[in-house]
């Protein structure tokens, strides 16, 4: 790992640190839950790289507490802008975090069932921080800022898509490749996230 990685990983986890102290003030207790523990995965998962180097992302255990991230960030943006929706994805988010710990913790005969459920838990979750920021922004319940939450939303969805094709040993790029781009994509995504929560 080289200096400009660990440097853009630290600033990863200043900008997730900043959005769990500063930037959820005011909020209500659910969303306040929900955006502090995925921007503290991220703040964790920038320090754990720093320190361990990029072998941490070989851990069965990665793919777990991968999913908090998507999960909860999505579970806080339905909270906050669709009302009608909170139980229904609240009572999603649970059940999709459960299944992707059984699949990935009890072993089971292939990998279809493991692999299909954390694409739909993935799916629908990056979907929903993608499209509802920006959804918001263009329609003016929300300030065009909050666009960039989407933009977060898109960016760390691509970071997921090239791990996940890595893990299940059909990588879209080299390993080499993916971690070279990694750090600067989980910057970019923290600083797009950080924006986007500011300006909306």
């Amino acid at each position: 790992m080289s200096g400009l990685d660990r440097a853009l990983l630290l600033l990863t986890g200043i900008l997730a640190a900043y959005q769990v102290s500063v930037g959820i003030d005011g909020l209500e207790t659910l969303p306040i839950i929900a955006y502090t523990i995925a921007f503290g995965v991220l703040l964790v998962a920038g320090l754990l790289l720093i320190i361990q180097g990029f072998e941490v992302l070989d851990s069965p255990v990665v793919v777990i507490v991968s999913t908090v991230i998507p999960l909860s960030l999505s579970l806080g943006l339905v909270w906050e802008r669709l009302a009608f929706l909170r139980i229904p994805y609240l009572i999603f988010a649970i059940l999709g975090f459960l299944a992707v710990l059984i699949t990935r913790s009890v072993a089971m005969p292939g990998r279809l069932l493991p692999v299909l459920v954390l694409a739909v838990v993935h799916g629908l979750a990056g979907i929903t921080i993608f499209l509802l920021p920006v959804i918001l922004a263009v329609t003016g319940e929300a300030q065009p800022g909050f666009a960039l939450v989407g933009v977060g939303g898109g960016l760390i969805g691509l970071g997921g898509l090239l791990l996940s094709f890595l893990k299940v040993g059909k990588p879209i790029l080299s390993r080499e490749s993916i971690f070279q781009v990694l750090p600067g994509l989980l910057a970019l995504t923290t600083a797009a996230f950080v924006a986007g929560f500011v300006c909306g």
